[in-house]
């Protein structure tokens, strides 16, 4: 069995940024009441002319450029999303067609705010067995489209962004620990009612965001803790051994829970929620090439990444940070237009 690295990482935001501010002139609520119930003071939305694609090329050409990995070189590309441009064809093709990844098979998958990091897992499965050296893993949403302008409790928690990492055969271990679960009976507690059971016709209404938000608070502060550890052990590290836990970036008050019920400090947390909301499949992946870019990670420091959201999914995954060079900056020539 191969080890697997993780050799670049990128990210792409939009430029819209809104703030709490903003939604107190379309929602009934206050700044001070998101900001405290949540943690987030800004979101950033796409303007109509941005798709899952467009914010996966970029994000996907900067990683690429991180890892000194040529495009054709890629053997696998996975986006994780649950707001692609289509239901068909798969915005991972789309993207390696985009990004010059002629060679690359490429496919979606969904597991909602779960679903960076179990790409992150599936990736890292077919460079072990040997079958592919190299895979793009993509995660990201665009929940701004399919937010309900009617229901506070969910149109002031999500925002737009994506991230992208490249994964490759390494001469030591990267990711070390890997760790997934689902509990489908609380499958209605986060959803997006569109597909077979609630085709898209009729009121566009009938398919914004639905979220029981008290069941999931306690959901994820009961699970995640247990996740932590546990993938944690599966590394053979303790939960003190960890330099730098990134979970997703759900709310604010889930995320202190969870450092308060393993007794660790908040500083140890990799934090962007204030400025970004909930980004779904994209906030560990945000988080992540955010927090290389600014020189946060040195080679050798221990990350935990843990996933947890819609389905009810969950992933953890214990890595070692490899990546010595700087994340290249933004061109504004990544950025292209919409495509058909």
């Amino acid at each position: 069995m191969h080890h697997v690295v993780l050799s670049g990482v990128g990210h792409y935001l939009p430029t819209r940024v809104v703030t709490n501010r903003d939604l107190e002139a379309v929602l009934d609520t206050t700044d001070d009441w998101i900001a405290s119930h949540t943690g987030i003071r800004e979101r950033r939305f796409v303007t109509d002319d941005v798709h899952m694609s467009d914010m996966a090329t970029v994000a996907a050409r900067q990683a690429l450029l991180h890892a000194e990995v040529e495009p054709a070189d890629v053997d696998l590309v996975i986006c994780a999303s649950s707001t692609p441009d289509y239901l068909m064809p798969a915005t991972a093709a789309m993207v390696a067609h985009r990004v010059g990844a002629v060679r690359a098979a490429a496919f979606d998958m969904e597991a909602a705010c779960s679903g960076y990091a179990y790409a992150l897992v599936v990736a890292s499965q077919f460079i072990r067995s040997g079958m592919y050296r190299r895979v793009l893993v993509i995660g990201g949403d665009l929940l701004s489209r399919f937010l309900n302008w009617k229901d506070r409790a969910t149109a002031i928690l999500f925002g737009d962004g994506c991230g992208a990492a490249v994964l490759e055969q390494g001469t030591e271990p990267g990711i070390v620990a890997a760790r997934l679960g689902a509990d489908g009976s609380g499958a209605e507690h986060i959803v997006i009612p569109l597909g077979s059971r609630v085709p898209p016709v009729g009121d566009p209404s009938r398919h914004e965001v639905r979220m029981k938000g008290r069941e999931v608070y306690r959901w994820a502060v009961g699970l995640v803790p247990r996740l932590v550890q546990e993938t944690c052990a599966d590394a053979g590290w303790s939960v003190a051994d960890v330099d730098h836990l990134v979970l997703h970036q759900a709310n604010l008050r889930i995320l202190e829970a969870v450092a308060e019920r393993l007794s660790v400090p908040m500083d140890k947390l990799v934090l962007n929620i204030d400025r970004m909301a909930n980004t779904s499949a994209g906030t560990i992946a945000v988080a992540l090439a955010e927090a290389a870019g600014q020189g946060r990670f040195a080679a050798g420091d221990k990350l935990l990444l843990a996933g947890f959201g819609s389905g009810l999914t969950w992933a953890g995954v214990g890595l070692r940070w490899t990546i010595t060079r700087p994340l290249p900056q933004h061109d504004a020539r990544w950025s292209e237009p919409a495509q058909p």
